[in-house]
């Protein structure tokens, strides 16, 4: 057996417990509903921010933010990621840096989105009304200062 990581802590062992709610569950059958899922809400779109996406080329993402950083028009670029996109945000704002030979700080700040779903019946005739679900997702946003920055090509 291992000894705890701080031996003036030690961490009780309980048995999980399981809060009954008060609301019953409402009993569906996934075959029976289509999951749609709505867009997040939209964050404020300015001119510095730049919001990954898996469907763009990386290639293009990176180039869109190496032109706003090399313009020098904004003081800053924020680039968001939300759920799998995390990673490829993380990676633009490294390869930011590394093209920059060190002179460009991150500051990263990872926040979680609320989204809604909404499940619409099969067969609309059938008893079901159409519902929404909402869930939570990750999300980070990093942000670039642009201040005499020189980046070579990568």
């Amino acid at each position: 057996m291992t000894e705890p990581r701080n031996p003036g802590m030690s961490i009780p062992q309980t048995a999980p417990t399981h809060v009954e709610s008060t609301s019953t569950p409402v009993e569906m059958d996934p075959v029976e509903y289509t999951l749609r899922k709505r867009l997040p809400r939209k964050l404020p779109k300015r001119r510095n921010d730049v919001y990954v996406n898996m469907k763009t080329d990386f290639r293009a993402q990176l180039a869109r933010c190496q032109k706003l950083l090399e313009s020098g028009g904004h003081r800053e670029i924020c680039v968001h990621g939300l759920g799998l996109a995390i990673n490829r945000a993380i990676n633009i704002a490294l390869q930011l840096q590394a093209s920059s030979q060190g002179m460009l700080q991150l500051a990263a700040n990872t926040s979680t989105v609320e989204l809604v779903d909404d499940l619409e019946p099969e067969d609309p005739d059938e008893a079901g009304e159409p519902m929404t679900r909402t869930r939570n997702n990750s999300a980070i946003h990093i942000k670039l200062p642009a201040a005499s920055v020189q980046i070579s090509s990568v």
